[in-house]
């Protein structure tokens, strides 16, 4: 890397979820499943959900608050936001846009959304790398907040098993002792197989123009057999990739924070890396697959309840819609949650 890119700490992270849980039991009362069904091919006992008036913008500014007061960072030190989310409430104002009023920032920053599905918070990562490492910005806040249950159909149980509620968020810093938080850092796609996971908009053409074949449902759309199989064949490896690019080897690195999509999908990646239970963080059990937001959650809510000890370093990885993926080897310093 160019000698003169500046190095990027991790400042702060916090997370979100919303309080009504929906558990697998309570899932029969919209199809035929059951709670041992659905646990033993996904991991999954619950998941959050928001409810009436709620959205992610609620989530992602508790999130936000949490990691900017984890940063010991002022409002008005922030630079630039940076939203990753595949549903948001509104295309427009966008997420980030929203939530630099909601947190009250008076300065008239950059901010807006950037959609990689559930790798939107490694995507989101990149970006503020390269704004920071170039001297663009110095402290950027990155947020990823998702309420897919806003866009799930709740009459299929292949898609509707799967996915909660919740944000994360994180911020990232021009680091001043020199010392580079990101380890290793990529992120890919492939477009070819990018209609594994869809979601087509409603929308109409104008009236006075031929009409289109078919209007988008807004639903979530997925081929769970490919998206599994796409998962288990290309993450592992890539997180392999990942680690030789850090310059380290598995077994010096405490801790794997994979993306919740579904627990055999993190015991494959677990396998690979040949990790204990102990170094892999997973809390997919309790709140499905919360799409860019899962990551960051997970660091949170494991260093929040010891299962991460700071001072340490972890390989962050994710898939998701595009498709996409991504994966990051960094450092986990004391103070960040």
């Amino acid at each position: 890397m160019d000698n003169n890119f500046i190095p990027l700490r991790i400042a702060g992270v916090g997370y979100s979820v919303p309080k009504t849980v929906i558990t697998n039991d309570d899932l029969t009362k919209l199809y035929e499943t059951s709670d041992e069904w659905i646990y033993t091919r996904t991991g999954i006992k619950e998941r959050r959900v928001v409810s009436g008036n709620e959205t992610a913008i609620d989530l992602g500014l508790e999130a936000a608050k949490k990691a900017i007061e984890k940063a010991g960072i002022n409002l008005d030190e922030i630079d630039c936001i940076i939203a990753a989310s595949s549903v948001p409430p509104q295309l427009y104002p966008t997420l980030a846009c929203t939530l630099q009023a909601k947190l009250g920032i008076k300065n008239t920053i950059p901010a807006f959304d950037m959609t990689a599905a559930c790798t939107g918070l490694i995507y989101a990562l990149q970006v503020a790398r390269g704004l920071i490492g170039t001297g663009i910005y110095k402290n950027i806040l990155i947020v990823a907040a998702d309420n897919n249950s806003k866009i799930t159909d709740w009459t299929d149980r292949g898609t509707s098993i799967l996915f909660g509620d919740g944000a994360g968020a994180m911020v990232v810093t021009a680091s001043e002792d020199g010392i580079d938080d990101i380890l290793s850092l990529e992120i890919s796609s492939n477009g070819a197989i990018g209609q594994m996971i869809r979601t087509n908009m409603p929308s109409e053409c104008c009236p006075l123009v031929e009409q289109a074949d078919e209007v988008g449902t807004g639903k979530i759309i997925m081929d769970g057999k490919e998206v599994y199989k796409f998962a288990v064949t290309t993450v592992p490896k890539y997180v392999e990739h990942c680690i030789e690019l850090s310059g380290m080897k598995a077994e010096d690195i405490n801790y794997l924070i994979p993306h919740q999509a579904n627990q055999r999908i993190i015991e494959a990646i677990q396998n690979r890396l040949n990790y204990s239970d102990e170094k892999v963080i997973s809390n997919i059990k309790y709140y499905g697959n919360t799409s860019a937001a899962s990551i960051p959650i997970a660091l949170a809510e494991g260093v929040e309840q010891g299962k991460i000890k700071l001072g340490s370093t972890a390989i962050l990885c994710g898939f998701g819609a595009g498709m996409t993926w991504g994966g990051a080897v960094v450092r986990l310093r004391e103070g960040i949650c």
